[in-house]
């Protein structure tokens, strides 16, 4: 749709905190209040970014480093923890008008993963990179880094250290905790933690992109779907544009995000109905978790087969945002 007059009308916007248990005992008053505030705060400027004319890809990449800057939800600053106490993290990024995409895994000192992956989709010929691949390229291009210290947080830390202690590796739903309030604790069964942004801009272009620490206590150099192309983002004005979060095994298996592209381009499915099949694959596997999309028509949709969701979205009238079922 580029090249077609700006019209604010179009514009759509959504995002995501994570998926995962997410019932209201396991988070106190306070700490709601905050991840409230936050979907709030990124939802609101992002729309505003767009509807000043800003490119869907633009804006994705704002909200998720404003995302990747919340110590709350797994990704930058505040990213879990893998075996061996390092911080390592993916991101992918697309735009909808012509499949140009970027990614980065297990890299560990990049402040925004979502910016490094943005500038291998940009400024090389690749991609994905990965491991010291990332590292080496942050400082070839002066992005900004950052030592380990500057992405713990000592709830990932106590976190981390409890997972470790009980023998399992946790996918995070982004509620930290601390070891005297029960409230904040999240079952150590948990099993999702990542942010991502959809968005369409005034011009009708669609764009995707997704950012996490992963699994809390994963073995050095797991990758989950976030940087898979397909799997955890997709963009392509002709269908939609997705980014997921759950159990990244399982959304790999199934090539979520394309999964739902194919249903509606070759299979003519809506948007819901491809939700509904891919969900109930992923179901039948023992997968759970979430996702948020926008079709080249702006329809927002947001399903996921979890307990919550940390969302916000803008539907062309008014910003929601939303944690629970209701």
């Amino acid at each position: 749709m580029s090249g077609d007059n700006f019209d604010v009308k179009r514009v759509r916007f959504a995002l995501h905190g994570g998926a995962g248990v997410i019932d209201r005992a396991s988070l106190s008053y306070e700490k709601e209040a905050q991840f409230r505030d936050a979907l709030n705060r990124i939802t609101r400027a992002s729309v505003d970014l767009l509807n000043a004319g800003k490119s869907a890809l633009d804006v994705v990449e704002f909200a998720i480093r404003e995302l990747e800057n919340f110590p709350l939800f797994n990704a930058g600053h505040g990213a879990v923890i893998n075996a061996e106490g390092i911080v390592e993290l993916d991101a992918s990024i697309m735009d909808g008008r012509n499949r140009a995409c970027g990614a980065i895994a297990a890299g560990t000192t990049c402040k925004h993963p979502i910016s490094v992956a943005r500038a291998v989709m940009e400024q090389t010929e690749h991609v994905l990179l990965v491991g010291a691949g990332v590292d080496k390229f942050v400082q070839a291009i002066g992005a900004e880094s950052a030592e380990l210290a500057y992405f713990l947080t000592p709830e990932r830390i106590d976190q981390q250290m409890q997972a470790a202690a009980l023998g399992v590796v946790t996918l995070d739903h982004s509620s930290v905790y601390s070891k005297s309030n029960a409230a904040d604790q999240p079952s150590p069964h948990d099993k999702k933690g990542t942010v991502g942004a959809v968005a369409r801009d005034g011009f009708g272009d669609l764009a995707a992109g997704t950012s996490t620490g992963g699994m809390t206590n994963k073995m050095p150099g797991r990758c989950g779907d976030t940087p898979i192309i397909g799997a955890g983002t997709w963009a392509d004005n002709q269908t939609l544009a997705a980014s997921a979060t759950g159990h990244g095994e399982y959304f790999i298996r199934n090539v979520v995000c394309f999964d739902l592209h194919a249903q509606m381009q070759y299979g003519q499915l809506s948007l819901q109905a491809a939700a509904t099949a891919t969900f109930a694959r992923i179901e039948h596997m023992g997968g759970t978790g979430g996702l948020i999309a926008i079709t080249h028509a702006g329809e927002i949709y947001l399903p996921y087969n979890s307990e919550g969701m940390y969302r916000g979205w803008f539907d062309g009238c008014e910003v929601r945002i939303a944690i629970y079922r209701d």
